[in-house]
């Protein structure tokens, strides 16, 4: 069953969309709040479609996400039991969201900094950091640096292998969209073997 070529050609046509920045910079925002989608998803197409806009994107992939950041971070502050709470419940993030908890409680800002540059949800980071208080000064400035590091990385990466990663893609789009599925699935069961 051929699907992920088919995804594949909707989001690059997304990507060209003349709106396609607004769709990026909300897309942003939404991800280091609520939204369960990575930027990425979208960024890498965008970059491959428009590599001569490769860094414009990672910027307002990078402000986007701050924004949402601080965002995330009143939602902790200011409105947990009426907004976070239910995002934590609706993701099932209970679990994870008591363990960053302690990541903050030992590591402090150094968890947001590793938190906003891995492929770890990065909105349970944002709401923790109200919850518990971090100072915002210190919050924006190391999500700007780590979601920055992630976004440019991104584009790069995709900017220098332009084609050939094309290429590659639309060779191979079938196998690594089931590749993906499989290693998500596999992932699950083993997580909850282990619990």
């Amino acid at each position: 069953m051929a699907i992920f070529g088919s995804i594949y050609n909707r989001v690059i046509s997304w990507a060209r969309h003349p709106h396609a920045s607004y769709y990026l910079t909300g897309t942003s925002i939404a991800e280091s709040s609520f939204f369960p989608v990575p930027v990425d998803v979208l960024l890498a197409p965008m970059v491959l479609a428009r590599r001569d806009k490769a860094w414009w994107y990672a910027s307002l992939s990078t402000i986007g996400s701050v924004v949402g950041a601080v965002i995330g971070y009143y939602i902790g502050l200011f409105l947990f039991d009426q907004v976070a709470q239910p995002i934590i419940n609706f993701y099932h993030f209970q679990e994870k969201f008591a363990y960053v908890q302690e990541l903050f409680n030992e590591y402090g800002v150094w968890i947001i900094f590793i938190a906003g540059f891995s492929p770890i949800p990065y909105k349970i980071f944002t709401i923790t950091a109200g919850v518990v208080g971090m100072p915002l000064l210190p919050f924006i400035l190391t999500s700007l640096v780590a979601r920055g590091a992630r976004f440019f990385l991104v584009a790069g990466l995709v900017y220098a292998g332009g084609d050939k990663i094309d290429a590659v893609l639309e060779k191979r789009v079938e196998q690594i969209g089931w590749a993906s599925v499989i290693i998500i699935v596999l992932a699950i069961i083993i997580y909850k073997l282990m619990n």
